[in-house]
């Protein structure tokens, strides 16, 4: 099983994301670049991997589109994916002031 997440934020930028997130869960983020989803970062840890990622990417029309289509307004986005479910990482991201709680999957 594969659980899932996906918060966003207009609150804040992806750096300062990146910044409280560390600082809330003591991960280093590493900075990547993709031509399909643009500048995103990611952190991996024994217990899953997390990304922030804007949620305005690249299109093939030259325009920015939405990386998240069903939830176009968040300006950021965090995604954690994790084996199991944990609750202490999603009450310790919810912690942060304007990053809101947007979906849940598990597979």
């Amino acid at each position: 099983m594969t659980d899932h997440h996906t918060y966003g934020t207009s609150t804040h930028t992806a750096s300062e994301l990146v910044r409280l997130v560390s600082d809330r869960l003591g991960l280093v983020f590493t900075e990547r670049e993709s031509d399909y989803r643009g500048v995103y970062h990611l952190a991996d840890s024994i217990d899953g991997q997390i990304e922030i990622q804007p949620n305005r990417i690249p299109g093939d029309d030259g325009e920015d589109d939405p990386y998240a289509l069903e939830h176009p307004v968040p300006q950021v986005l965090v995604l954690t994916i994790t084996p199991v479910p944990e609750p202490a990482l999603r009450a310790r991201l919810s912690s942060i002031e304007g990053l809101i709680h947007l979906n849940h999957e598990s597979w």
